[in-house]
C-alpha cells in the first residue's frame, strides 16, 4: 500500500509512552505512525473505527488496537471521551515476548466487552492507573506506565485462546517459538545494520538457517509485507529520524540508512512521504518552531 497520500504522525512527545484525551470533535483521518495505539472507547451511543480496511462498531468500554504501521481512522465517536495511549514501536521491539505478542495478534483490532468481559475490565483497570501516573507529577511515571504497559500485553496474552477465530490466520502458519526468534534475530540485525555491505535476502535466510523460499513466505507471514519493501520501510524510518535531529548532509543521511545512492533514496523517500528528503526536513524544522 503507497503510504504516501496519507497524514504520517509522530510521537507526540520524546519516551516510550504518551497517553491524551480530552481531543475536539468527532473524526480523525485516515492516517499511520510508527509507533502503536490501545485506545478506551468512552461513553456515548455511536463509536466507529477502521483499522486497515475494516470498520468496526463499538460501544463504551471497547478497546482499539492499533499495531505500528496500520492505517487507521476515527469516522465517529466523542473524540474528547476517548482515551489513547501511544507506545512506541523500539519499546516493543526491546523484549522478545513483547515483540511475539505484537506478531501474535496483530490481526486482533479490537477488544469488546460484550465478548470478552473479564478481560476488559481487566484491562480497563490497568489502563486507568496508566493514565493516573502519567498525569501526575512521579518523577518516574514513564517507568511505571511502561511496567503496566506490560502487564496489559502479558494479560492479553494470558486470554490468547478466547481469541481463535479473530488469530486463527496466524495459528494455520505453523511456525513456532524458535522459527519466531530466528525472524526477530534476522530483523533485529537489519535495524542495526543498515550499512552493512549485503542485507540480500538469500544472506538472511542463511543467517536464519532456512531456504530462501521457505524465508519469502515466513517474513511476509510474519511483518505483514515483502522482503525488499520491508527494507525500504526500516530504512526509510532512520532517513526520517536523521532528518529529524540534525541538519548533517542528505549524502550522508542516505549513507547511514543504507541506500546506495542519492537518486535511490530520493526515489523511495518521495514514493513514500510524497515530498523529497529536503521538503521532509523543512516541514519538521517549521513544526518545531510552532512548538
Amino acid at each position: 500500500m503507497d503510504f504516501s497520500q496519507y497524514e504520517m504522525q509522530g510521537l507526540h512527545d520524546v519516551g516510550a509512552i504518551n497517553i491524551f484525551m480530552g481531543n475536539q470533535g468527532r473524526n480523525y483521518k485516515r492516517h499511520w505512525h510508527s509507533y502503536g495505539e490501545i485506545i478506551l472507547v468512552g461513553p456515548g451511543d455511536r463509536h466507529i473505527f477502521m483499522v486497515n480496511q475494516n470498520t468496526y462498531d463499538l460501544v463504551s468500554g471497547d478497546f482499539v488496537l492499533v499495531w505500528p504501521r496500520e492505517m487507521h481512522e476515527v469516522v465517529d465517536t466523542n473524540l474528547e471521551e476517548v482515551l489513547i495511549i501511544q507506545f512506541s514501536n523500539a519499546f516493543m521491539n526491546s523484549l522478545f515476548d513483547l515483540q511475539r505478542i505484537m506478531h501474535f495478534y496483530r490481526n486482533l483490532h479490537v477488544l469488546c466487552v460484550n465478548n470478552h468481559r473479564q478481560l476488559v475490565l481487566q484491562l480497563q483497570e490497568i489502563v486507568h492507573k496508566m493514565r493516573d501516573i502519567f498525569f501526575s507529577d512521579s518523577s518516574d511515571k514513564e517507568l511505571r506506565c511502561c511496567m503496566l504497559l506490560m502487564e496489559f500485553m502479558l494479560t492479553l496474552d494470558e486470554h490468547k485462546n478466547e481469541f481463535a477465530p479473530e488469530i486463527n490466520s496466524l495459528d494455520n502458519n505453523g511456525y513456532n517459538e524458535d522459527i519466531m526468534r530466528r525472524m526477530i534475530s534476522v530483523t533485529d540485525y537489519i535495524k542495526n545494520n543498515l550499512t552493512a555491505d549485503d542485507l540480500s535476502q538469500a544472506t538472511m535466510a542463511k543467517m536464519a538457517g532456512i531456504s530462501k523460499d521457505y524465508f519469502s513466505r515466513l517474513f511476509k507471514t510474519v511483518t505483514g509485507t515483502n522482503y525488499s519493501k520491508w527494507l525500504n520501510m526500516i530504512r526509510m524510518e532512520k532517513a526520517t529520524e536523521l532528518l529529524s535531529l540534525d541538519n548533517r548532509p542528505l549524502t550522508e543521511v542516505a549513507m547511514l540508512a543504507g541506500f546506495q545512492s542519492i537518486p535511490s533514496f530520493n526515489r523511495v523517500f518521495r514514493a513514500e512521504k510524497g515530498m523529497s528528503p529536503g521538503e521532509y526536513r523543512s516541514l519538521r524544522v517549521k513544526e518545531k518552531e510552532v512548538l
